[in-house]
């Protein structure tokens, strides 16, 4: 894949997003259970019958958030390959884990025992609806600048959640998104540890930017496994950091150089973004850090009202009528 645009690295992860099918056991799980703090109640906009909630650190900063389509018909998922496969979630260190661990107990959370990946201590564990999902150590981290957890979370704020950690992508041909990740995107290879299915290749480690806990992607190859039907948690897709608008422009030149179909310029309001799919089918986005979420809330009320993009305003009524109230007042 030949490119010639220059561009700055990307800076890690931006977003991940997924579906639930019950945005009320969704906002109690990642509030109450997990301590995040939804800083935007909005809609997809692709499909404004959607809720789109947004559950991050105090502010929602770039590389801190998890969000949810609502699609209230959506079956379970069935794990497989060519999808996101863990979305891991940054704490501060190693005693985080442990307390962790002492708070999925008392509240019922499934969750496995504490392992090591790539050095690090790593507690995985599933949401409601089976999302998969991992507390991952930030011990001795030094790349990526972590977010800050909300200070009025139900969990102490020294082992709060502070952003997005590495996201696992298993994939069947695993030469093909390498390619994407170090000949387009710009990944490094880092490493690589033992896969835990028996007889399969090593998940290989890459990284961008500043490198460190916010800023790998692992690579698990799986050609035993079937294609993964999505559905109620799964993700929709993985969304990396890009510096601002012009950068953002550049990437549409790069992947059209490298021949990978995509999306263009699309304006999300609360950030811009470029879509495309890597060759096993990844949906991936780029995402710019701004503007945020504070445009249209003040930082104390973030999240608790429905908030629309300004081209959405004049049919806020409709919207509306379409939505199942979720009272987020709380949040």
């Amino acid at each position: 894949m030949t490119t010639t645009t220059t561009l700055l690295p990307l800076k890690g992860q931006h977003h991940v997003s997924s579906i639930t099918a019950n945005a009320r056991v969704n906002f109690d799980f990642y509030t109450n259970t997990l301590g995040m703090r939804l800083v935007k109640k909005t809609v997809n906009q692709d499909d404004t019958s959607v809720y789109h909630l947004f559950y991050a650190d105090e502010r929602g900063n770039p590389g801190t958030d998890v969000t949810f389509f609502e699609i209230p018909r959506a079956g379970s998922f069935v794990p497989g390959a060519n999808a996101a496969t863990t979305t891991s979630l940054r704490v501060a260190g190693d005693a985080s884990i442990r307390y962790w661990q002492e708070r999925f107990e008392a509240l019922g959370v499934p969750h496995d025992e504490v392992d090591r990946r790539s050095g690090r201590a790593v507690l995985a564990f599933r949401d409601p609806e089976g999302q998969r999902l991992a507390l991952v150590s930030d011990e001795n981290d030094a790349g990526v600048e972590p977010g800050r957890p909300w200070a009025n979370a139900p969990v102490p704020i020294e082992h709060g959640i502070r952003g997005l950690g590495p996201i696992e992508l298993t994939v069947s041909r695993g030469e093909r998104t390498a390619e994407v990740l170090t000949e387009v995107m710009g990944y490094r290879r880092k490493g690589s540890y033992p896969s835990p299915a028996f007889g399969q290749p090593d998940i290989v480690v890459y990284e961008t930017g500043e490198g460190g806990t916010g800023a790998e992607v692992h690579l698990a190859e799986r050609n035993d496994l079937p294609r993964e039907r999505p559905g109620r948690g799964s993700v929709h897709h993985v969304a990396y950091r890009v510096e601002n608008e012009e950068e953002l422009r550049k990437w549409t030149r790069r992947l059209n150089e490298a021949g990978l179909p995509n999306s263009g310029f699309v304006e999300r309001y609360y950030f811009k973004s470029l879509y495309f799919r890597e060759p096993n089918g990844i949906l991936f986005e780029l995402a710019t850090d701004g503007p945020g979420f504070e445009g249209d809330e003040p930082y104390e009320r973030l999240g608790e009202r429905l908030s629309l993009p300004p081209y959405f305003e004049d049919r806020r009524a409709e919207i509306e009528a379409g939505l199942k109230p979720l009272d987020t007042t709380k949040a």
